[in-house]
């Protein structure tokens, strides 16, 4: 029976939590591992260990006697996740596919080997080997491991630049002359049976690299998002994804659709399939893994998700401010409960629904005003 499965999560943040929520609906019994003794996944399960997820014997400890074990982020021990897989548990996403996505140029050369169209861009080991490279300038400057959030993303314009630039393994890409960012959940189980959802239009803090809000459905033509669809889906049969995937993506000026970056795992752009979608994507990664049939996509109402970011307003009136936001028809909270957070960090967000997308816009821009 799947209730006496014993489930493990590598990763207590916000996507632990609303997987665990999500785990409930199936009768799910679910551990979960993060080294923040208060990630936010502690305050809702009794099965709460506090360990490094990148450490080889902690990650060894943790699933010694689970089933099945996934996980919230990439920044996990690959060689850990491999043993258990020779003790037979199941894995998903795989050992393999984490490994792909954790280096960003790593993923770059596998999009590129499976004739996946990408942002042209080359490794560079620090500063100096930026120097070396500065006639490609302006470019856009990505860690090649652990950055998140827009950290680990800067703009260089000129070689001037260069000096406050990252110095350590980096993959300096080309500015491309975007006219949207758009990214596709898709999700695929060990049958190859895929389903995707439909692409949403993300905007993104042009200072921190942060992803402000995203629109479903994205306002694309029909042939636009046909074939973003179809990018995701060659993208996850080419990993054998088991679990789901976000795809990020570029449409260009010309109409040109580039893979920006993958995450294996549930992401910011489907935060909104809880409310908008018959099928949630935390929902859509717990069938993928327990190879069960996978869900319907489809969207059942347009929407609009906001992320939260810790700003000193929010701290000295919370309260007031959540009781404004949730007297907004349509509007539905997402509060994170993080211990501590900085000024700046994503904390929660709200999801904006509506009949139709005029009235949600409204809604939301009252949203954001009451929330700064």
């Amino acid at each position: 029976m799947r209730e006496n499965l014993k489930i493990g999560i590598l990763g207590g943040g916000q996507l632990g939590s609303m997987l665990l929520r999500h785990a409930i609906d199936f009768g799910l019994s679910v551990s979960v591992m993060d080294k923040d003794a208060n990630a936010p996944c502690a305050r809702y399960t009794s099965s709460f260990t506090n360990g490094d997820q990148k450490s080889f014997d902690d990650v060894i400890a943790f699933g010694k006697d689970k089933d099945v074990i996934t996980i919230e982020m990439e920044a996990v021990n690959i060689d850990a996740l491999r043993e258990l897989e020779k003790q037979g548990k199941k894995v998903f996403p795989t050992p393999d596919t984490i490994q792909v996505i954790q280096d960003k140029y790593t993923q770059k050369q596998f999009l590129q080997s499976h004739h996946i169209p990408v942002v042209p861009g080359v490794p560079v080991a620090g500063k100096k080997e930026l120097h070396e490279v500065a006639d490609k300038l302006p470019g856009c400057l990505k860690k090649r491991r652990d950055g998140y959030d827009g950290y680990g993303v800067m703009v260089l314009k000129t070689s001037a630049d260069i000096e406050k630039a990252f110095d350590q393994p980096c993959v300096l890409e080309e500015l491309v002359d975007i006219k949207h960012e758009i990214a596709v959940i898709v999700g695929r189980n060990e049958y190859g049976d895929v389903q995707c959802y439909d692409p949403v239009m993300m905007v993104f803090s042009e200072e921190k690299f942060i992803l402000e809000s995203q629109v479903a459905p994205a306002q694309l033509d029909a042939g636009l998002a046909e074939e973003a669809i179809a990018l995701a889906e060659k993208v996850a049969d080419a990993l054998q994804l088991v679990g789901i995937l976000a795809v990020e993506m570029f449409v260009t000026k010309d109409n040109k659709i580039l893979v920006n970056e993958m995450a294996p795992r549930p992401h910011n752009s489907g935060h909104h399939t809880i409310e908008a979608s018959t099928t949630s994507q935390y929902e859509q990664l717990i069938r993928a893994i327990l190879g069960l049939p996978l869900g319907d996509t489809k969207l059942h109402q347009p929407s609009l998700m906001l992320n939260i970011l810790e700003n000193e307003g929010l701290r000295a009136d919370r309260e007031e401010k959540f009781s404004s936001l949730l007297a907004i028809p349509g509007a539905h909270l997402h509060w994170y409960g993080k211990i501590g957070s900085r000024l700046g960090r994503k904390v929660g967000h709200v999801t904006v629904t509506g009949s139709t997308m005029e009235d949600i816009l409204a809604k939301a821009e009252t949203i954001r005003k009451i929330l700064n």
